[in-house]
């Protein structure tokens, strides 16, 4: 138990497309991560996804509509379904995904990330 500041773990993240995670709960991640430009078209089979936006502009694209997302809005990816976030320029999220996520579903690309990084 202890206080998590944001703006002192984003200061911390160097690297584009990389989670890092802050917190743990009921089997669930909390990760932070930086992001800009577009990412790999993805799904997870059997975790939904949550992605909040705290600073920046987010657009996750899906196969047949698209969703912006501002600073303080969020969007629930449910399981199975694909994506790809999106950002003109960087966008600080945090993200809320079961312990068993993998980074790009079973897509691999250069930006997979296979360990799991705590700040």
């Amino acid at each position: 138990m202890e206080r998590i500041n944001l703006q002192e773990k984003f200061a911390m993240i160097h690297e584009q497309w990389s989670p890092r995670v802050i917190a743990e709960l009921n089997g669930q991640f909390v990760k932070l991560a930086k992001i800009e430009g577009e990412f790999v078209w993805h799904a997870h089979a059997e975790e939904d996804e949550l992605f909040l936006v705290v600073r920046g502009q987010l657009v996750i694209e899906f196969r047949d509509r698209t969703v912006q997302l501002g600073e303080g809005d969020l969007c629930v990816v449910p399981r199975g379904v694909e994506h790809r976030p999106i950002a003109e320029q960087e966008v600080e999220v945090l993200l809320f995904e079961p312990v068993t996520t993998k980074h790009t579903g079973d897509v691999v690309d250069s930006r997979t990330v296979t360990e799991t990084i705590w700040i």
